[in-house]
């Protein structure tokens, strides 16, 4: 389990009611399900969730430490809405910190590499269904990228990389892969598994540099499209 430096503590029973508040939120924020932009009222969430609007109100000041959601004077918080200067900031730092945590999993002893091949395999199952579950793919490959980090040894840049990759459009970029970019994707899952279990660095980085660059292509298709969309609704209310 990962624990988030960013969740909030407290006595047994607040703490229950605001860990509870703050999963509900952070998981409908990621999921998309709480889009950006979107307002967040301590009334509606509080009845929503069946806590008090305390629990509520330490939850979202979490959730904006962690850059999830931001506040405003006298308006309250909203999910954080991302620019694609934010982005490109974001897997700039993703190509700088899970290459080099891949290549210190190459040599560390520490990953079950038959674990990671087996979630390799999983993908390219998944994907070979009849209709693609993009929420499947999604936690797989999230279980991937976080095996490998965790081998990797170090924890604070484990952490680094689960606080950087935390935002919605990057954790959901399947859902606008092509799927050419897909198998690409996935091949190079594979082509991770086997440069990991030769124990190669040099190998292993590289690969994961290129698969960062891949998931960069996909995010800004998916993020223009999302403009695209936008500007279409915003001509047919026009109309």
């Amino acid at each position: 389990m990962v624990v988030n430096p960013s969740a909030p503590n407290g006595s047994p029973d607040s703490g229950h009611a605001t860990s509870l508040a703050y999963s509900t939120i952070r998981d409908q924020i990621l999921s998309g399900e709480l889009p950006g932009g979107h307002r967040l009222r301590e009334d509606d969430l509080a009845a929503m969730i069946g806590v008090s609007r305390t629990p509520i109100r330490e939850a979202l000041r979490s959730l904006a430490a962690e850059g999830l959601v931001t506040h405003e004077r006298n308006r309250g918080f909203q999910v954080e809405s991302w620019t694609l200067k934010d982005l490109e900031e974001v897997y700039g730092l993703r190509s700088l910190l899970e290459p080099y945590a891949t290549a210190l999993a190459a040599t560390s002893g520490l990953l079950d590499i038959d674990a990671l091949a087996a979630i390799a395999d999983a993908m390219d199952e998944a994907i070979s269904q009849p209709k693609l579950d993009v929420e499947v793919i999604t936690e797989l490959n999230n279980r991937f990228h976080d095996a490998i980090m965790e081998a990797s040894g170090n924890q604070r840049l484990r952490l680094l990389v689960i606080s950087v990759a935390q935002v919605p459009i990057v954790r959901r970029t399947f859902s606008q892969y092509t799927p050419a970019d897909l198998k690409r994707s996935l091949a190079q899952h594979q082509e991770l598994v086997e440069s990991l279990r030769s124990g190669d660095p040099v190998w292993a980085e590289a690969v994961m540099r290129a698969h960062m660059r891949l998931g960069w292509i996909s995010t800004q298709r998916r993020f223009h499209g999302a403009q695209l969309t936008l500007m279409s609704d915003s001509a047919d209310v026009e109309q």
